[in-house]
């Protein structure tokens, strides 16, 4: 279920070969966009920017096996820092149920126990890994329902945008020197869907602070 992408594609090239292929829009978040495939059953979320990308791919196959995790079909990492996951497709859920799994992961419950244990050892995983990596996300939009009914959480793991943006725009050179140029290339380009928007001005003054941060080491 993979597309056929090339080695260097980035966000932008994994879009436009999936639309080819007839995948449809089916909606956006701050970090990333959905598309739905043609045939309804699967839907690939493409990142520009996704540090975590490669931790939540990690916890949906440790975890699949309880059933309560998305089926991941596939994952690639794109150009730039960018992230590819092919999962199956879900349907948002009511509040209130959404609010009582994650209450449920958060206590340990016995129905969700070996789930949430998994989600401790690769969200420790990725705090020792990662800057700026925040705390478990608990949004009610990150529990949903699968086909066959079952409630699946998804995306529990996030960067800290709020202080790893201003961290850029106020001390770029600590972002430079924190997350490799190749693994932030398209940090800029994050659809911002919830939060936004994000002025192009703003936009292109993170881009020169941070290029002229990462030009200091070599000129120096």
């Amino acid at each position: 279920m993979m597309p056929e992408l090339d080695a260097q594609a980035d966000h932008r090239d994994a879009q436009r070969v999936l639309r080819a292929a007839g995948w449809t829009p089916g909606g956006a978040g701050d970090w990333a966009i959905a598309l739905r495939s043609p045939d309804g059953t699967a839907a690939a979320r493409i990142s520009p920017f996704d540090p975590t990308g490669p931790y939540t791919a990690a916890l949906y196959r440790d975890a699949a096996s309880t059933r309560q995790v998305p089926h991941l079909y596939a994952h690639r990492r794109l150009t730039g820092g960018g992230d590819l996951q092919i999962l199956e497709w879900l349907r948002p859920v009511p509040v209130d149920e959404a609010a009582a799994l994650h209450r449920a992961i958060a206590a340990g419950a016995p129905p969700v126990a070996e789930l949430a244990a998994h989600i401790r050892r690769v969200h420790a995983r990725a705090r020792r890994d990662l800057p700026w990596c925040g705390p478990l996300d608990d949004n009610p939009a990150n529990v949903m329902r699968a086909a066959d009914g079952r409630l699946v959480v998804l995306d529990l793991f996030y960067a800290d945008g709020p202080n790893l943006y201003a961290t850029a725009a106020t001390d770029p050179g600590r972002v430079a020197a924190l997350i490799p140029e190749a693994e932030r290339r398209f940090m800029t380009e994050i659809p911002l869907a919830a939060s936004g928007p994000w002025p192009p001005e703003e936009r292109r003054a993170m881009r020169a602070a941070l290029a002229a941060a990462d030009a200091r080491p070599a000129a120096t």
